[in-house]
């Protein structure tokens, strides 16, 4: 059997030894990987697997389609935005699935290619799509987005205090000058900006940004539906979070349900939840592999069980 081709240089997969066991492999199973990336949960999670076991692993980026492993007996790449899952469940006419792996946020290859625009540390267009075939850019958030939108983007996503000036300084400048590039955006936002916090800020300008051109949280909310749906009794819904936004959503949604976190009781008072919290400690990288791996550092690991 051909051994999977992945490029470490890609990303490296963060808490890759809890995924798995997280994710309770059987080796017949059918299991999902829905942020394929560079391949690297995946690559573990095949080698967990018989001829009969199968992993479809979904990405949006052109540039994940150079990872896809070599084992069309074992592996099914899907090339779309997971919220699509339900669909593309049915299309493959997979009955139920044993579990499923959710790596969220932006993998270390965005924010290394420049041209993506993904990060503040060089001068690039002002992109940030995640499937750049399609849909529109940052850069038309910010020329065409009135500015209460732009407040809002900036708060909610971004959880900035000050998201009001930064929207009213972006409407203000573009009424002579089109945001293009990068540099445009910091020559903006960097005096409403302590010394201090600048470079936390800007992440967060840039999160913000990032969220609403993918619709993070929508598609976020989508794929934890179809999840639950998807899943077999005693599935397992495994996710890694980075910021307090989708990490609010998935516990909210291991816990009830739901995204608002509410419990629902029967007649008898009796909790109702269609799953069960594996690990009601959240689970995160220890000081060595954040040390190897900085972007594991705001990571969480949610782990639940369908009932």
């Amino acid at each position: 059997m051909t051994e999977p081709k992945i490029l470490d240089c890609y990303h490296v997969p963060v808490l890759l030894e809890a995924c798995i066991e997280a994710m309770n492999i059987h080796p017949d199973g059918t299991y999902v990987d829905v942020t394929f990336g560079g391949g690297g949960h995946s690559k573990e999670i095949i080698k967990h697997l018989s001829e009969q076991g199968h992993l479809y692993g979904f990405d949006q980026d052109a540039d994940a389609e150079q990872n896809i492993p070599q084992d069309e007996a074992r592996f099914t790449f899907v090339r779309s935005n997971f919220r699509y899952l339900d669909n593309w469940m049915r299309y493959h006419e997979v009955e139920g699935i044993d579990a499923l792996l959710a790596d969220l946020g932006v993998s270390s290859h965005h924010f290394d290619a420049e041209e993506r625009g993904f990060s503040f540390r060089f001068d690039a267009s002002l992109d940030m799509r995640m499937n750049g075939r399609g849909g529109i850019t940052a850069a038309d958030v910010l020329n065409k987005y009135s500015e209460e939108q732009l407040a809002n983007i900036f708060y909610l996503y971004g959880e900035l205090k000050n998201a009001r000036r930064i929207a009213s300084a972006v409407v203000k400048t573009r009424a002579t000058q089109s945001f293009v590039r990068i540099q445009d955006l910091l020559d903006v936002v960097k005096p409403l900006m302590g010394r201090d916090r600048e470079k936390k800020d800007l992440a967060k300008v840039f999160q913000a940004l990032r969220i609403e051109v993918n619709h993070e949280m929508d598609a976020l909310r989508d794929m934890l539906n179809a999840a639950l749906k998807n899943l077999k009794p005693g599935g397992r819904l495994v996710v890694l979070t980075y910021h307090s936004l989708e990490d609010r959503i998935v516990k909210n949604f291991m816990r009830a349900g739901n995204f608002e976190g509410k419990v629902e009781q029967d007649f008898f008072g009796n909790r109702k939840a269609p799953l069960k919290a594996i690990n009601n400690k959240v689970i995160v990288p220890d000081d060595d592999e954040q040390q190897r791996n900085p972007r594991s550092r705001s990571a969480k690991l949610r782990i639940a069980e369908k009932l």
